[in-house]
């Protein structure tokens, strides 16, 4: 190499590193100590803010937790208190009847599980918005946004709500219950389980409906207050109504004061008399207040018995399949033969059978 070249070389002055290409520069002890005061100022200035929140959140969520619990014990026990009103009233002739143990704990059941769920939304909502409170959240576009959004939940769930609301107030005012006959207008049977959206029946044949308490605008309930028996006889025109009235009496009478039907009638039997009065027959109607879907019982028991005491007293009973047969009366020409062709001389089977008569003037030439 050249002279020259080593001087131009040496003249020549060397690139500067880039910001980018220094080291990184290593806090000193002087900054971490400027950075931890202002951080012991800042917690020192706030600690007690802090504080006061935290234990705020904490009483919030600690009266929260105790009237939750206070509210669904009370519930409980207002519901444990139903039952027994009603049980002490399970030894009389009455409350016996009419109160049902299965239908008595579901529906106190269901009715203790929409309480408690109620109180529970209502206490923890409530608290929930208190903590968000407490830390200075503006509750105003949430409580919208929630507005907003059960709005649409209560429009795309309306048949969901419609059968909860509706089995709520069912079970509430007690329309009917476990064992209850009742007549939905979309089915009809025994009742076998209440829940707060759908109701369970068994009908006559023994299948199992599903009805929704939504779609259920009206409900006849056979098994609430009392049932009526009535049973019509059917007797012939020329009896003795007061030999009938006496017979129907005595047999009224005895089944009244019999077990298990002295139990099952809610009141005497009775004779209301003539129902209908036909050419060769009249209707006599019997009737009584019975204990509620006890009333076919009670029918069959009385037409059974009133069937034997007719029996007895030689009183027939008629009309539809046991009616009198009608007495063939004898026909007075069946035994007399058919008339004859030829006993009318005038017919044409005498003039054919008749004989040819010969022409006179061959009876004159001989």
């Amino acid at each position: 190499m050249s002279l020259s070249a080593v001087l131009l070389a040496a003249a020549t002055p060397s690139p500067t590193p880039s910001p980018s290409e220094t080291a990184v520069t290593v806090p000193s002890l002087q900054d971490a100590q400027e950075s931890a005061t202002n951080a012991a100022s800042w917690v020192e200035q706030n600690w007690s803010t802090w504080l006061a929140i935290g234990l705020r959140v904490l009483l919030i969520v600690v009266i929260a937790a105790v009237l939750r619990m206070t509210v669904r014990r009370a519930i409980t026990k207002l519901i444990d208190r139903m039952n027994r009103t009603v049980e002490s009233v399970d030894g009389t002739a009455l409350g016996g009847l009419l109160v049902n143990a299965e239908r008595r704990r579901q529906r106190s059941q269901a009715i203790g599980s929409v309480l408690r769920s109620v109180a529970s939304f209502v206490i923890l909502g409530t608290a929930a918005l208190m903590v968000l409170a407490t830390f200075e959240i503006n509750l105003a576009p949430l409580l919208a946004s929630a507005g907003v959004a059960g709005v649409a939940i209560g429009f795309g769930a309306r048949n969901l709500v419609t059968d909860f609301l509706s089995g709520v107030f069912m079970i509430l005012e007690d329309q009917y219950g476990v064992g209850d006959q009742i007549d939905a207008g979309v089915a009809a049977g025994e009742v076998i389980e209440v829940g707060l959206r759908v109701t369970k029946l068994r009908g006559g044949n023994g299948e199992i409906w599903y009805v929704r308490n939504g779609e259920v605008k009206r409900i006849g309930n056979l098994s609430q207050g009392w049932a009526t028996a009535g049973v019509d006889v059917t007797v012939r025109a020329s009896e003795n109504l007061d030999r009938v009235k006496a017979t129907l009496d005595a047999v009224t009478e005895k089944m009244s004061k019999e077990e298990p039907w002295n139990e099952l009638l809610w009141g005497p039997i009775e004779v209301l008399g003539l129902d209908s009065v036909l050419i060769d027959s009249m209707v006599v109607r019997l009737s009584a207040k019975t204990m509620p879907g006890k009333s076919v019982t009670v029918e069959r028991e009385l037409r059974w018995r009133v069937k034997r005491a007719f029996d007895e007293a030689n009183i027939r009973i008629v009309g539809g399949a046991t009616a009198d047969p009608v007495d063939d009366v004898a026909d007075p020409t069946e035994a007399v033969a058919a008339p004859s062709v030829y006993s009318n001389a005038d017919s044409p089977q005498v003039a054919a059978t008749s004989p040819l008569s010969s022409p006179r003037g061959t009876s004159g030439s001989r």
